[in-house]
């Protein structure tokens, strides 16, 4: 298994161990102490799985307070762009995002702490997108940022964004609270 850390300090890309042979593959997709070991040292409480078709665009989200959430998120079916927003006031990334191709040919996870709000785009036809995380879900501790803020400038690579009315109620960039501080590792 492979934790690489990328240029926004927190995140971490997990490139687990494949075991291919004429039946399929096997893989471990979570083991505690090797994840702890890799510098993901934080419990799971919660499982998510959403199924969305191409051109859809899930967030920008996070949670606040007592139920801020961290997320080790895969895909099973499929291929989407994963996003990470640093909205850690005083980081030197604080409004950069990262990227990263997550699918189910490349197995990748990406680990995102708390201080970061989260989405992705669909990229194939439809995607199986899964994630633990580190806190139940809390709609009264729940935010939002809108997918295409201007100050953003997220590339979803997508022609068409498919997005809840809910998300484009979001918040810009600009407007959000100082929920999270930076606080170097």
């Amino acid at each position: 298994m492979n934790f690489e850390k990328v240029y926004i300090d927190g995140l971490l890309v997990v490139s687990p161990e494949v075991f291919p042979d004429e039946r399929g593959y096997f893989f471990e997709s979570f083991n505690k102490e090797k994840y702890k070991t890799g510098g993901i040292d934080f419990s799971f409480v919660q499982d998510n799985l959403s199924k969305s078709k191409k051109g859809t665009v899930r967030g920008l989200h996070y949670q606040v307070g007592d139920f801020e959430q961290g997320k080790l998120c895969s895909v099973i079916v499929g291929k989407v762009l994963d996003i990470a927003v640093d909205i850690r006031f005083g980081s030197p990334t604080f409004g950069m995002y990262y990227s990263s191709e997550l699918s189910e040919e490349n197995k990748k996870q990406l680990w995102i702490p708390p201080g970061f709000a989260h989405g992705f785009s669909v990229l194939s036809q439809e995607a199986i997108f899964s994630y633990k995380c580190t806190n139940v879900y809390s709609k009264l501790n729940e935010r939002s940022i809108i997918f295409n803020d201007e100050i953003l400038k997220i590339d979803w690579q997508v022609e068409t964004h498919i997005v809840s009315s809910k998300d484009l109620l979001a918040k810009k960039f600009s407007e959000i609270e100082q929920d999270f501080t930076y606080k170097p590792e």
